[in-house]
């Protein structure tokens, strides 16, 4: 082929792969500068089906990408450029692939020649996230590949995708075509060899659809009526793990109404602040009198998994179940303690939809919801009244939240606080993590990815660190258009490792906590963003408040000693097991 013909057929494949990649529902392409990923940009530029995020960071830019995908439940593709640009995107599609999250990472790459031989900005780049993406190794564009071959490599890749695909593109130089046009554009004015080219997709151009559809997969065998009896016949009770707004777990709460059994919940089920639910269940555990109560339940449903508190996860090992069912939307090992159980693969609406009779011991631990609301006068007591702490804050901004509001809650801390303190609320917010390998790394971009999708106020709650691990991101808050308050708990260093046995205090801090004196004020106007510091709570409130009167992103960022919440955690504990 002439070198211009080599740039044009670049082109024409990056527009075939995001024309049919946009008749498969993605509506979001996250993309990074690059010069190797050229064609794929080029075609990201002029498709009007598809909305475009550009970062500068890609670790930051993955992770934009997996927050738009929980937030949209729909696939989102990503676009970076060769070498290292792809591997930074390792972290969050490992998180991806853990909690089921479908990306589409697009990576432009270096023609086989060029690879191991000293040319610039080339790695090998197929098979580069091992086992946590899909792979599909494209050759460079050809015309002795078909171009209905190219659509249904993509179709096949895509079809029914619930985890990262990873589409590695191989672009020859020259990487700019002489004229940017559209993909219609081209099938009306192609030459001869081009028109011969895109002749088997005469019939795809008159369409919207994919060349080929897949059919969804059908649901797997569920329960018959005479097994729903046998399993609620005793006493029961009801799990519920993490699940995504999506999933509708308040029908879990009509379903415990029916059968009569108590619901306890974990931070991520959507339902923690439900009045109607035992959200105070890892404080509960270590009460003498609520424990031997839940001690008397001979089965459980549980639902998803992915449990925050260990008290939880323990209970659940140690008791001797007559039955044990899990329902999941994927065939997932989800129970680090391996227990003999029947796992339910369905979703949470047709489990709940089932004829379910009502159980024969309903009611059987009405007492845990008075203990329940016993606990949350305690954390008032203990928390909201006492001195200002990380707790009281966590519990401040959780109070404050609507059911139109988006709380994504970052890891170590945070979220053991929400799980642990989070008060009962008449309106509970849409729960965001990242807990499938629960790092500390992006959370500020998925946070910006979920906000950029629901186009609702949102609240992310991280700590010093995890700011700091994600510093790149403050740019994305700058594109903020409507409320967003990130509330950055500093309490100097890692100290969740103050709830850890670390043999002395000197291991404790040298090598584990490490301390490092920071306040994030001027990162703040680094980005020009809206900064506030407080280190009380009317304080705190205050600003709070008044960040949600403005369509922007706002920094909070609260100062507390080093050592005090897990002095408070270990001072509560205390009251529980003892009052």
């Amino acid at each position: 082929m002439q070198q211009q013909t080599s740039a044009d057929m670049n082109l024409l494949w990056g527009q075939l792969i995001l024309e049919e990649l946009a008749r498969l529902g993605v509506k979001h392409v996250c993309m990074a500068p690059g010069s190797r990923s050229t064609p794929l940009t080029l075609a990201a530029a002029s498709q009007t089906q598809i909305t475009r995020h550009i970062h500068f960071d890609e670790r930051g830019l993955g992770f934009m990408a997996l927050g738009l995908a929980k937030a949209s439940d729909a696939p989102v593709a990503i676009i970076t450029t060769s070498g290292t640009a792809v591997a930074n995107l390792y972290p969050a599609i490992v998180e991806a692939w853990l909690t089921h999250v479908p990306l589409i990472v697009l990576t432009g790459d270096r023609p086989g020649e060029l690879i191991d031989c000293g040319a610039n900005q080339a790695i090998v780049q197929p098979a580069i996230f091992a086992g946590y993406a899909k792979q599909v190794n494209l050759p460079t564009p050809d015309n002795a590949y078909p171009a209905n071959a190219l659509l249904t490599a993509i179709d096949h890749a895509i079809a029914n995708q619930h985890q990262p695909v990873h589409i590695n593109c191989m672009y020859r130089e020259p990487l700019y075509p002489a004229e940017l046009v559209t993909l219609n554009h081209v099938k009306k004015t192609a030459s001869v060899t081009t028109a011969t080219y895109l002749a088997p997709l005469n019939s795809w151009f008159d369409s919207n659809k994919p060349l080929t559809r897949y059919a969804a997969l059908n649901g797997s065998e569920l329960p018959t009526t005479d097994t729903l009896m046998r399993f609620v016949h005793g006493k029961g009770i009801i799990v519920v793990g993490t699940l995504s707004p999506a999933n509708n777990p308040q029908l879990i709460v009509a379903l415990a109404q029916k059968l009569g059994w108590p619901v306890v919940v974990d931070a991520q089920s959507q339902l923690r602040q439900h009045p109607g639910v035992v959200g105070h269940i890892d404080q509960l555990l270590l009460n003498p009198k609520a424990s031997k109560l839940l001690e008397q339940a001979e089965r459980v449903l549980v639902f998803g998994g992915r449990f925050v508190s260990k008290r939880l996860i323990q209970y659940l090992a140690q008791q001797q179940w007559h039955s044990h069912w899990q329902i999941l939307a994927h065939s997932d090992r989800l129970d680090p303690t391996h227990q003999h159980k029947q796992i339910w693969q369905t979703s949470v609406q047709a489990m709940c939809q089932l004829p379910w009779p009502r159980s024969s011991e309903a009611n059987w631990a009405l007492q845990l919801l008075p203990y329940n609301e016993s606990l949350e006068s305690v954390l008032k007591q203990q928390i909201d009244n006492t001195s200002f702490g990380e707790a009281q804050v966590v519990r401040t901004v959780a109070a404050n939240q609507t059911n139109e509001h988006i709380l994504f809650i970052g890891n170590s801390l945070p979220i053991r606080l929400y799980d642990m303190y989070a008060p009962i609320a008449t309106n509970t917010p849409l729960i965001y993590t990242n807990r499938g390998a629960s790092g500390i790394d992006g959370l500020i971009a998925t946070a910006c990815g979920v906000a950029a999708d629901k186009k609702a106020p949102t609240t992310l709650l991280i700590g010093d660190l995890s700011c700091l691990h994600d510093f790149n991101s403050m740019a994305l808050l700058k594109q903020m258009s409507r409320p967003f308050v990130l509330v950055i708990i500093n309490n100097d260093g890692g100290n969740i490792f103050n709830l850890l046995p670390v043999p002395n205090e000197n291991l404790r801090n040298d090598f584990y906590r490490l301390s490092h004196g920071l306040e994030f004020g001027y990162g703040a106007a680094m980005f020009g963003l809206a900064y506030r510091q407080v280190d009380d709570i009317e304080s705190f409130q205050q600003a709070y408040q008044e960040a949600f009167e403005y369509n922007c992103a706002s920094v909070i960022e609260v100062n507390v000693a080093p050592n005090q919440a897990s002095d408070q955690i270990a001072q509560i504990n205390q009251w529980v097991k003892q009052h």
